[in-house]
């Protein structure tokens, strides 16, 4: 699967010290794919974060079609259990 990251999610990702093999490496393979507005994807993984020296949750939003992946945004977050879907 080609994964294209946006002009916006490279900026974000820069600014939030997200690194783009990090992203990549999620897209092809999350732990969670979530349904969301405007047939947009949320994928998601939890990692362990080098620079906040803890378990952090990655969400990534996108377009998928069959072949492609389009990155629009990207952020990291400590709030796990708000984001996480228990069972899935």
């Amino acid at each position: 699967m080609e994964v294209i990251l946006s002009g916006h999610a490279v900026f974000e990702a820069k600014r939030r010290d997200i690194d783009e093999g990090l992203i990549r490496s999620m897209v092809i393979k999350p732990q969670q794919k979530i349904s969301s507005k405007r047939g947009r994807v949320i994928v998601q993984g939890r990692y362990q974060d080098q620079i906040e020296d803890k378990e952090m949750l990655l969400r990534i939003i996108g377009k998928e079609t069959i072949d492609k992946f389009e990155v629009i945004t990207v952020y990291k977050t400590s709030k796990i259990k708000k984001y996480w879907i228990e069972g899935e």
